[in-house]
């Protein structure tokens, strides 16, 4: 099978691995925290892994709202006030909450006004399912009845529009807007007598719009209502009665619920045939350090916040065990008889979980010490363990962005992706019944305890403008298609493909700087010595004497010898490595050389001819000390002085001179970080490369057959969002500034991106900036374009960039861009994103801008753990990064014609290496062995791949091939021929003096 077909199979088979590792059986308290260890144990990489694949056929796709967050209108059409609403009159803010600006829902979106504004953002979704909440104080304004007419009519023209598009309603009773004529009269839920009050207020929404509802929820996240609304007082109604009066609360909202799943069964499922449940959020932990004690931490942080009322309702009517012996009198008791009435009053299992209790009101002292996560699939698999295998309807979940993004929320994107991938995961992978999807939500609005501040919405909304139109963000084309296709289907550039490179490919690796030992072996010692055997047992001196000595030879060096081992092991072809300009004149020029270190390189260069491996060297390399510039250079202005120029010239035709006759592959400069150039340095360093190339065409070139170009670094940058102008602007922008800046001149037409003069030219007129872009003169652009044989580059990994600021530490103000990251990419544990894909696009521009150029991949490498279990990425980067090269030569016509892994080993390159290093010695990694088979066959071979007959096997005889398959069997002929041959040597001879004797 070939390499390719293998990596399509490991996929394939991950979850028949899963499901050996054992799918959720029955739920019972405690059996969810097997979840920690399974997860623990899935196959890595392949486990987290995109996956590409859809949902089941009638996955319910929706959005949703809260009433008290975009209904606004909080005095018209007879509306009574809600805890809401008086939390936010109070004269101060909400803890976190925006600046002075919008107050509270008063207006927020508007959605009273604006129903079928919100219906039509609904119609552009495609989506199933639409999840809203009534709001109890419209139409209860005192709480209880009489009802208001307003309310009615209202929810009633919004549920006939959505039957009108075929948008299914979830609907929730009660959003956290309790009445404040309840909480006035009574103290709210800290009263037993909300529930029954709660019970009438249900009675009322079944009758009236039951008819038209089949999904309903009591109530939305009550850890929320009673913790920080009767507990710690963070939210309304913003009673600090401590735990005990949370834990009050929480007990009634309880019984409430039941008291409505009640009603519901008893007088409405028959004729409404709806179900009903409740919409419980929770967070996800995971332990400090794999440990017993930790686990069961975990496990208690859960019964603590989604437990509290899971278990009364799925399984067996009362608190969790965890919470029964750790609170001990602060928690109320259910009697045997509600026990009974509140176990199993739920029809499904509603989950909510992001951004509105994740890292933000979820209590410090729930964590029980262990690390908060966002996990979604990891939570849907413990409420399967835990709770029977529920079908489970994800009512709540997405992330937020910054209240001044606008329409470009690429944060949000991603995280939307994420959460949807781990939906996907667990029902394919973990056998999770979960039936439902809604992202929150629809459209901007007022953020709770965040106010303003943040934003959810897949809508934008100007809370500013007075007609407060709803514009579609990035998220919404995101989220439309994945609705479009059910998921993520396959898609053709996705799968691997099989096939070979060309003929001559070359097959390298990189080693920053080779290891350089220059200590002579002890055979070239002409010293006489006397082995001590009675006494010390030791080699003893002989003064005085010496025996002849022999001539030096490369194989004197036995740090040579050993790195030329390991690299035959690899099968390569090609071996890149850089000279230190500072080591061979330390006073960068010809007053002083290091001739020993010379000699060392030019026998590292034959003795890799030797074994017909061709040497790629790099003249110069940046690196952190002195930027691997003589000192004396390097004390002076480095690239900024212009005397640098000539002196890389002495260099590089001293180093042509002396190792010419073995090198025919020249790197001027390798991986100039531009990153770190100022403007007059990266023009210093353009024009010494011209020169130096310039300098080898005219008098090297000829005599010593070899090539010579730049090698760039050149990672891909892509837009965060894909639908958007403004940041593929951006991204073109960064291409050109990374990697632009310095292939055009040199590629392209000599002289500097236009992108970067209009940048820089728009940006000097601000006065934080005064950056000025040299100029070329005529001259120098002739002596700079086209001073190229090749086109080198260094390629690690992909950066997303947005137009749009969101996160301060990761933006760049100098060039306007926001770095994103998808965190549904892999990474290495240095957190780089392993995006195989994206050398494919990088190559496809290369040709697109600079033509049908010859490219090498000079370097292209991810870091891993050192334990060699983990050097399974490795495998996987390698595999996968080789056949998006593949992909670019064979369908792009990308004239690829080489590839090189970095790095050859860890002692120079700590945790990128082919080879470990421990102890002096050195191991060869799995990832090693893998590239091996890949180089051996030379790509991806498959069934139906022609058989490539390289010119120089044409050239050749076939019958040598019988010859050199043979060596052993000539050898043996070759010594009966001569033996034959001596043999009838002597008996003629000896005949011949017989002859004479007898004469």
């Amino acid at each position: 099978r070939s390499p390719a077909g293998s990596m399509a199979l490991a996929v394939s088979l991950l979850p028949p691995l899963l499901l050996l590792l054992g799918r959720p059986g029955l739920g019972e308290p405690g059996q969810g925290a097997g979840t920690w260890s399974r997860f623990a144990r899935l196959p890595y990489p392949q486990d987290q892994l995109f996956l590409h694949d859809t949902f089941p056929d009638g996955f319910l796709w929706g959005a949703g709202s809260a009433a008290y967050q975009t209904e606004g209108g909080w005095r018209q059409g007879g509306k009574g006030a809600s805890v809401w609403d008086t939390f936010a009159h109070r004269p101060a803010t909400p803890p976190g909450a925006a600046p002075p600006g919008p107050v509270g829902g008063d207006v927020a979106s508007d959605s009273y006004n604006n129903l079928f504004r919100d219906v039509e953002g609904l119609r552009r979704l495609g989506v199933a399912h639409y999840r809203f909440s009534l709001s109890w104080a419209r139409l209860l304004p005192n709480g209880t009845a009489p009802p208001n007419p307003a309310g009615l009519a209202h929810y009633g023209r919004l549920l006939a529009r959505l039957r009108e598009l075929g948008v299914e309603p979830v609907v929730t009773l009660y959003h956290w807007d309790l009445p404040q004529a309840l909480q006035d009269a009574f103290g709210g839920w800290a009263s037993p007598v909300l529930p029954q009050l709660f019970r009438d207020y249900a009675e009322l929404c079944f009758r009236h719009f039951g008819g038209q509802v089949r999904y309903w929820l009591t109530m939305d996240n009550p850890y929320v209502v009673a913790w920080h609304g009767y507990g710690t007082g963070r939210l309304p109604p913003g009673v600090r009665g401590g735990p005990r009066l949370g834990y009050l609360a929480a007990h009634h909202l309880l019984q409430a619920h039941a008291k409505v799943w009640h009603l519901y069964n008893d007088h409405f499922r028959p004729a409404q045939r709806g179900k009903v449940s409740i919409a419980l959020s929770s967070h996800w932990i995971k332990p400090q350090r794999m440990t017993e004690k930790n686990i069961k931490e975990c496990q208690k942080s859960l019964d603590f916040v989604l437990g509290w009322f899971a278990k009364p309702i799925f399984i067996d009517g009362d608190y969790p065990e965890s919470m029964r012996s750790n609170l001990s009198s602060l928690l109320p008791e259910f009697s045997e008889a509600e026990k009974k009435y509140i176990k199993g009053t739920a029809d499904y299992f509603a989950l909510s979980f992001g951004a509105t209790l994740s890292f933000q009101l979820l209590d410090s002292h729930m964590k029980f010490q262990q690390l908060e996560s966002i996990s979604l699939r990891q939570l849907l698999y413990w409420i399967n363990s835990e709770y029977n295998n529920p079908q489970i309807f994800i009512v709540e979940n997405s992330w937020f962005v910054s209240g001044t993004t606008k329409r470009d929320d690429a944060k949000y994107i991603y995280y939307l992706k994420k959460f949807i991938m781990e939906t996907l995961k667990a029902i394919r992978y973990d056998g999770v019944n979960v039936f439902g999807y809604t992202v929150w939500s629809l459209l901007d609005g007022f953020e709770w305890h965040r106010g303003y501040s943040i934003r959810r919405g897949l809508f934008y909304v100007d809370f500013q403008s007075h007609d407060k139109k709803l514009m579609p963000k990035s998220s919404v084309l995101f989220y439309q298609k994945l609705i479009e296709k059910n998921g993520f289907p396959p898609l053709p550039e996705n799968q691997p493909i099989e096939g070979i490179f060309p003929c001559g490919f070359a097959w390298g690796i990189v080693d920053n700087y080779i290891q350089v030992d220059t200590t002579p072996a002890q055979f070239l010692d002409s010293s006489v010595y006397v082995w001590d055997v009675h006494q010390t047992k030791k080699l003893i001196k002989v003064d005085g004497v010496y025996a002849s000595q022999r001539k030096r030879h490369c194989v004197d060096f036995a740090a040579i010898r050993l790195q030329i081992s390991l690299l035959q092991e690899m099968h390569v072809t090609h071996f890149h490595f850089s000279l230190k300009w500072s080591l061979i004149l330390p006073l960068g020029n010809l007053s002083l050389i290091n001739h020993t270190l010379v000699r060392y390189y030019q026998c590292f260069a034959s003795e890799l001819l030797r074994v017909n491996i061709t040497p790629v060297v790099a003249l110069w390399q940046p690196m952190t000390e002195n930027q691997e510039l003589p000192v004396s250079l390097a004390k002076y202005g480095a690239w900024e002085n212009t005397e640098t120029i000539q002196a890389f010239v002495e260099y590089a035709r001293f180093c042509f001179t002396s190792l010419g006759d073995h090198v025919k592959f020249w790197i001027t400069m390798n991986e100039p970080a531009v990153k770190n150039l100022t403007y007059t340095a990266g023009h210093n360093l353009l024009k010494a490369h011209a020169k130096v190339w310039n300098l080898y065409d005219k008098e090297f070139r000829r005599s010593q057959k070899g090539k010579i170009s730049i090698a760039l670094q050149a990672d891909w940058v892509e837009p965060a969002c894909p639908f958007s102008r403004n940041d593929q602007e951006v991204a073109d922008r960064i291409l050109e500034f990374d990697i632009g800046w310095l292939a055009e001149p040199i590629f392209g037409n000599g002289d500097y991106p236009e992108v970067m003069r209009t940048w820089l030219h728009r940006i000097n007129g601000v006065d934080l900036y005064n950056f000025h872009l040299p100029y070329f003169s005529e001259d120098e652009k002739k002596l700079i374009q086209g001073s190229f044989d090749f086109f080198a580059l260094s390629h690690y990994t992909t950066t997303l960039v947005g137009s749009e600021k969101e996160d301060a530490v990761k933006y760049d103000h100098y060039l306007e861009v926001q770095m994103i990251n998808d965190i549904t990419w892999l990474h290495s544990p240095s957190r780089v994103a392993v995006v195989p894909w994206g050398l494919r696009k990088l190559l496809k521009w290369v040709k697109s801008k600079y033509g049908d150029v010859p490219i090498y991949v000079t370097a292209n490498g991810i870091d891993d753990d050192q334990n060699m279990v983990h050097d399974k990425l490795r495998v996987y980067y390698i595999q996968n990064y080789i056949n998006e090269a593949l992909k670019a030569y064979t369908l792009d016509n990308v004239n690829l014609q080489g590839y090189f892994v970095y790095s050859f080993n860890d002692k120079t390159a700590p945790k990128y290496g082919l080879y470990s290093y421990v102890a002096n010695l050195y191991e060869p990694k799995p990832s090693l062995k893998h590239y091996r088979e890949i180089i051996d066959k030379n790509g991806f071979p498959g069934s139906e791949t022609p058989e490539l007959l390289c010119p120089e096997e044409i050239a050749s005889c076939p019958e040598c091939h019988f010859f050199r398959t043979r060596k052993s069997l000539l050898a043996f002929i070759s010594f009966i021929f001569v033996a034959f041959i001596v043999t009838i040597f002597f008996i003629t001879y000896y005949s011949k003096r017989v002859e004479r004797r007898y004469k």
